[in-house]
């Protein structure tokens, strides 16, 4: 009997919801505080030693690479069908699908790497 493959589809879709929740949750706080409430003096900004003191922690360098990986795989997913359907190019979805995922993954690497470093 033969095996039928498994299509990876569902998987692409679990990373896109997963990042679309993570970054519907977590970007606004950091836009806010970084981009309003610290530059308008309502609170002091955090000190550099204190700021590598949280990073420097492991759960939170896990946390960070989480939402950067999911929110990258969500934007690929997302430009991927928008391109596809957007321009009329579903011939192309296999080289679309490479340069989505593979940008997401190049990304997620870049990621790694810099939380690695702190």
């Amino acid at each position: 009997m033969r095996r039928r493959a498994r299509p990876i589809e569902p998987f692409l879709w679990l990373l896109f919801s997963a990042g679309g929740v993570l970054a519907a949750l977590f970007l606004p706080v950091v836009v806010l505080l970084f981009g309003v409430v610290y530059p308008l003096g309502v609170i002091g900004p955090p000190t550099d030693p204190g700021l590598h003191a949280l990073t420097a922690h492991a759960l939170t360098r896990v946390v960070i690479f989480g939402v950067c990986v999911l929110s990258l795989f969500h934007w690929a997913h997302r430009f991927r069908f928008t391109v596809l359907h957007g321009l009329q190019i579903g011939r192309l979805d296999r080289v679309v699908s490479v340069f989505c995922y593979g940008a997401a993954l190049a990304g997620s690497l870049a990621a790694l790497v810099v939380l690695m470093r702190i």
